[in-house]
């Protein structure tokens, strides 16, 4: 069912290090508006849509949200690269070292874990796509908060990146409300 391709979907080659801006970015892998929740809930939601184009579509973005969360752990790794436990604590990362040193876990920028209330499954898939429509919403204006926190154009390149794919997903997901509409759900 996937198959797994040994790069990103846009290519990261950070060469400064910014704890500060790793810890900004942390919120796109394990926040309620990050890309984590994004694909559990599209992979979730995709087993009640009415018909086989649904549940393609959302099959489709779950899976591609999986490489946004790769995208944005090999960000932060890559933010972190070589850092020292004094620049962890002066970057207020030092709580997230003593749990998991320089691991990757998925957490928001204030450090809160990951969980699965924060997404919804209802089994009405014009519930769920309204759903899905403002999670990419939501998604897109934290990459923009995001991209306002940085000058550096190795992190820049790829945040605009996945801003455009929330769009996308966003127009993807509205087609699906619009046909589903039409057709009576």
């Amino acid at each position: 069912m996937f198959k797994y391709v040994k790069h990103t979907n846009f290519p990261i080659n950070i060469t400064k290090k910014d704890l500060k801006m790793a810890k900004y970015l942390m919120t796109q892998f394990g926040g309620a508006n990050g890309e984590l929740a994004a694909a559990m809930r599209y992979f979730s939601q995709k087993f009640t849509m009415p018909d086989d184009k649904g549940k393609a579509l959302l099959n489709d973005i779950s899976t591609e949200e999986l490489g946004h969360c790769e995208m944005i752990c090999t960000m932060v790794n890559q933010l972190t690269k070589n850092a020292t436990l004094k620049e962890l604590e002066e970057a207020g990362l030092s709580s997230y070292y003593a749990d998991h040193n320089k691991g990757i876990y998925p957490v928001d920028a204030s450090g809160v874990p990951f969980t699965a209330t924060y997404f919804a499954v209802t089994a009405d898939p014009i519930a769920d796509l309204m759903e899905d429509m403002a999670a990419e919403q939501k998604a897109r204006a934290v990459y923009e908060n995001l991209i306002d926190l940085t000058t550096d154009e190795d992190v820049l390149a790829p945040l605009l990146w996945l801003r455009q794919r929330e769009v996308v997903h966003f127009n993807r997901f509205k087609e699906l409300y619009e046909y589903y509409k039409s057709k009576g759900y």
